[in-house]
């Protein structure tokens, strides 16, 4: 029946998620969500909005949300955009802010839905190779482009940009945007929002599913000159002018506003990356320097496909990646400290 598809969908090649098991009692490190649940202040203000009040329209643009994120973040509300999700705040920004007949730059080992965006919307791009340590060198971005786009830290490799070296870039590509993906941001790095006042080409995106517990909930947001988020408004407005619902807004809000559960958590998660780092280094693992709530690791004596599948048997779920340079890597989301002690128990019986 795809006679009846407009043309461009047939060479659509899809995003791909991480796979959701239905089955209970599975180690489940293969999404990178948070072992920690939301803020209870979260879940409260949601249970507070479940009324009557949902036969009516949320507020369009969510200005609530919009100044918790404007008051953490000590910016304006007119500079914080937000979405269904960061994907749907990138889908904006690739729509409204990436056409301009050059190509658009990232790392050839990233996010997987940028070049699926390019080839919804029609963007040409370049993939630049990472180093060998698999690490970001910003020189190789000094070509012509029409925009860049990078995750901070990376993923899947979770290795961390230096903040001077963000501002390297935005000096070297002062015509052009560039967008700082900080989904994992908050496990151990240091946005890149202190400096939107100063270059008004950056775009910082981040999103409430991972630091903040609400991967179900489906919050993103974007920070940046107020020029760039009317671009994004507008194409909001164009597309779908009620994105958040009443539940969203207030639970998000909500969970901006409780910084000491926040930072509590992220700290748990950081405690036990370290911990798995050690674990994994000791059953001879090679593990990335990582700033995120997941490390990318390779053993030189096993098959990263191989491990991933004995791994499935023993009840662990990881991530394993097929593309070249990577395919001997795992990606393995931090879990709680029983869950971490269970795929290093189940290694080591490897």
């Amino acid at each position: 029946m795809s006679k009846f598809w407009s043309p461009f969908v047939k060479a659509l090649v899809p995003y791909v998620p991480g796979e959701q098991p239905k089955l209970a009692k599975l180690v489940k490190l293969n999404t990178n969500e948070n072992p920690y649940g939301p803020s209870p202040k979260a879940i409260a203000a949601m249970q507070a909005e479940l009324s009557d009040n949902l036969r009516l329209y949320p507020d369009p643009n969510a200005d609530r949300l919009k100044q918790a994120v404007a008051d953490y973040y000590g910016v304006q509300a007119n500079q914080v955009f937000v979405g269904n999700g960061s994907d749907e705040v990138l889908a904006h920004a690739f729509h409204g802010l990436f056409q301009h007949g050059q190509p658009l730059l990232f790392p050839d080992v990233t996010y997987s839905f940028y070049p699926v965006y390019c080839g919804l919307y029609g963007i040409p791009f370049e993939a630049i190779e990472l180093d060998e340590q698999l690490q970001i060198r910003v020189e190789d971005y000094a070509r012509p482009n029409g925009g860049i786009i990078f995750p901070n830290p990376n993923a899947p490799t979770g290795c961390l940009l230096a903040l001077e070296a963000i501002e390297r870039l935005l000096q070297a590509n002062p015509e052009t945007v560039v967008l700082v993906d900080e989904a994992y941001i908050d496990f151990g790095g240091e946005t890149a929002i202190g400096l939107v006042d100063q270059y008004p080409n950056l775009l910082v995106t981040q999103t409430l599913s991972k630091s903040r517990s609400l991967a179900g909930l489906r919050v993103g947001l974007a920070v940046g000159h107020a020029d760039l988020i009317e671009a994004l408004e507008r194409i909001k407005n164009s597309f779908n002018s009620y994105p958040l619902d009443r539940l969203a807004i207030v639970g998000a809000a909500a969970a901006f506003e409780d910084r000491a559960y926040f930072a509590t958590t992220c700290q748990a998660v950081i405690d036990s990356r370290e911990a798995v780092v050690a674990g994994l280094q000791q059953l001879g693992f090679e593990v990335l320097p990582s700033a995120a709530n997941f490390v990318f690791a390779r053993h030189a004596q096993h098959d990263a496909a191989q491990l991933a599948a004995q791994l499935r048997e023993q009840g662990v779920i990881v991530r394993h990646f097929k593309q070249a340079r990577i395919a001997q890597f795992l990606r393995i989301t931090i879990g709680t400290p029983e869950q971490n002690q269970a795929l290093l128990a189940a290694l080591q019986s490897l």
